[in-house]
């Protein structure tokens, strides 16, 4: 038998018995059910398994310096990303779904004598016309009996205070930009606290995010326990992230915010520890009152929001339902921007009064537990994965060798841990997280991710709040080339570094081989990375829904029914001939509401029809696309798909 092969069988047994065993035991597990545990408990004693190795196997001896310092470097940065997983596997052992609770309760909400009054405070510093008219028109079709819309402008634009009045909002500004957006809601929270009828509730809304008709009524059924004191429901994007959109994988893999919202916050609520994520959420006015509003300390002021109210004994709950809709980052610039906002916030918070290694601040042992997982993923998980880069090219190129480790040996201790991580993540997210997708996501920011962490924790005050710009445009083909150059000088770094050491015709050394394969794992996290970072061109400015809901089209004194195939703020595509030219008006009744048309596109299986801009059919329209009954998101994730994508993206 060949050597290698030999080899490879030989480290491949305990990795095809692992992969075995969990492929037999997933499917008989519900993973909603407290079993979730079971395959969780086998990743986690695979890591400590792997990482005992490890620590007494593969570090190389101190009578080789370099090779004894980056070994123990690179140990030390898998150990503290490590720890961390441990953590999130552990949060993930359960998980809670508040739904039947919300039912369970809206007797008790519709029974009360008087609706709590709530103002929504729609939050806005420099958005487009057409984001904000959405959004406001979204707010002022809640369907909820006693609340107001506040259009809360830190930019003091004219026509923003002229929209407001025409659609019949509430409109404030202030004389400076003193705290950001914290500053902005507080000044807000101050006016709305001295009107004579001051509010019970306040919701926070993004300009970009527009509420379903059901927000409030939803979310204030679990304020039902006087201790809540907010309600935080997900964010859903009606437009794909810039992952998404530029490895042309929309329809297939979901944003990457997916498996926060869907599966980590309904998992920390069932430990006590979900917090506020600013827009989309609903706040107790008492609560506020008595931490004096939102903090100003942290550019991450939600999260800090709810480490306050906590130590006044108030609660942030989670409700995991599509309330809302809003706008991913639609270019890489601005989802770096976002992401990197989050990280600095967060290491002000890790340095603030509120951190978890202030003893005596009131925050429980989970609370500490749950910031420390969040501080080893922004800080250790991001230089493991820069690290896992490096390594092989200071082997490869320069004979430093931080991994000790023969093939046989590494892959029967390395891939076990490996497999079972991937596959058991996988099932636990509903495909949401899989290899290089997420290897992809979380390289492409970690620079800009690891310079903010250094900030927030070595020079905490004084930082800006960097807002994510929404709409502009995107009909360019636009190259990154800030974030592309660094990742192909790593790329030809790799590829010389296999020419040099396995361009000859001798035998491959046992540690060269393990080298070998993670070097073609890192050229394929590299390029997928690189693709990224070609933006592709958006030529379409409002987002399609899926739907199937049925429209009564009218051509002059003669009506039809046809079925919609998906739905825009800008008209519908509906399946079916319509024996019309192109150009023709046509009348269009949809979900009660009549509007105006024309004839836009048509073939022989379906046809397109444009809607009028009017105002009022504006309106209407905001009300049907962002309804909630309408599909936005990938539902179902299949690896093979996406790959599939990937691929044709990569090689295209």
């Amino acid at each position: 038998m060949n050597p290698m092969i030999s080899v490879l069988a030989e480290g491949l047994t305990p990795a095809l018995i692992a992969l075995g065993g969990l492929l037999l035991l997933l499917p008989l597990i519900d993973r909603e059910s407290q079993w979730r545990a079971v395959p969780i408990v086998i990743v986690i004693v695979l890591t400590l398994r792997y990482l005992m190795w490890r620590a007494t196997m593969t570090i190389p001896s101190a009578s080789e310096p370099a090779d004894f310092v980056a070994g123990w470097l690179f140990f030390a940065l898998e150990c503290a990303a490590a720890i961390g997983s441990i953590l999130s596997y552990i949060t993930l052992t359960r998980i809670k779904d508040r739904s039947p609770e919300a039912d369970a309760n809206t007797e008790w909400l519709l029974s009360r004598e008087k609706a709590p009054l709530i103002d929504v405070f729609i939050c806005t510093y420099n958005e487009e016309r057409d984001i904000l008219e959405r959004t406001m028109l979204g707010a002022i079709g809640i369907s909820y009996p006693n609340f107001r819309v506040w259009v809360l402008d830190d930019g003091r634009r004219a026509w923003l205070a002229e929209l407001a009045t025409e659609l019949k909002c509430n409109y404030l500004s202030r004389p400076d930009h003193a705290n950001a957006k914290a500053g902005n809601i507080n000044h807000a929270l101050r006016h709305v606290c001295g009107l004579d009828t001051p509010p019970d509730f306040v919701s926070i809304l993004d300009a970009d995010f527009v509420p379903t008709s059901a927000f409030l009524s939803r979310a204030l059924t679990l304020f039902r326990d006087e201790d809540v004191g907010i309600v935080q429901t997900p964010q859903h994007f009606i437009n794909p992230d810039p992952i998404q959109a530029n490895l042309q994988a929309s329809d297939a893999w979901p944003d990457e915010q997916r498996y926060f919202f869907d599966v980590l916050m309904p998992a920390k609520d069932a430990w006590g520890t979900a917090f506020c994520c600013g827009t989309s959420s609903v706040i107790r006015m008492q609560a506020l009152a008595e931490v004096g509003g939102f903090a100003t300390e942290s550019v991450t002021e939600d999260y800090l929001l709810t480490l306050r109210l906590k130590r006044h004994g108030y609660r942030t709950v989670y409700l995991n339902e599509r309330l809302s809709l809003g706008l991913a980052p639609e270019g890489i610039k601005e989802y770096i921007t976002q992401r990197s906002r989050w990280c600095l916030g967060f290491m002000q918070i890790i340095r603030g009064a509120d951190g978890p290694f202030k003893l005596g601040n009131g925050l429980h042992f989970l609370d500490r537990m749950s910031l420390i997982e969040s501080l080893l993923h922004w800080t250790a998980s991001y230089l493991f994965r820069i690290a896992g880069l490096v390594i092989p090219i200071l082997y490869l190129l320069f004979d430093v060798q931080a991994v000790n480790v023969g093939t046989a040996d590494g892959i029967a201790h390395f891939v076990p841990y490996y497999l079972a991580q991937v596959g058991v993540m996988a099932w636990l997210s509903g495909q949401r997280v899989l290899p290089v997708m997420s290897d992809v996501s979380q390289l492409l920011a970690a620079r800009e991710i690891l310079t903010a962490a250094a900030i927030g924790l070595f020079r905490p005050k004084g930082q800006r709040f960097k807002v994510t710009a929404k709409g502009g445009d995107r009909s360019e083909t636009v190259i990154q080339w800030r974030m592309l150059i660094p990742f192909s000088v790593l790329l030809c770094l790799t590829i010389l570094g296999i020419l040099v050491s396995f361009g000859g015709d001798g035998p491959l050394q046992d540690s060269s081989v393990v080298a070998l394969y993670w070097c073609w794992y890192n050229m394929l996290i590299l390029i997928s990375t690189i693709a990224v970072c070609i933006e592709r061109p958006r030529l379409r400015r409002n987002e399609r829904l899926r739907s199937a809901l049925p429209v009564i089209v009218t051509i002059g004194a003669r009506s039809h029914v046809y079925q919609t195939a998906d739905i825009s703020l800008g008209g519908m595509r509906l399946v079916g001939m319509v024996h019309a030219p192109i150009g023709t008006e046509v009348g269009v009744q949809i979900g009660g509401a009549r509007l105006n048309g024309r004839i836009v596109r048509s073939s022989g299986h379906d046809f397109a029809v444009e809607v009028e801009r009017s105002i009022g059919a504006r309106a209407a329209m905001v009300r049907q696309v962002y309804s909630g009954g309408f599909v936005s998101s990938v539902g179902r994730v299949r690896p093979r798909q996406v790959a599939g994508k990937v691929l044709a993206r990569l090689f295209r």
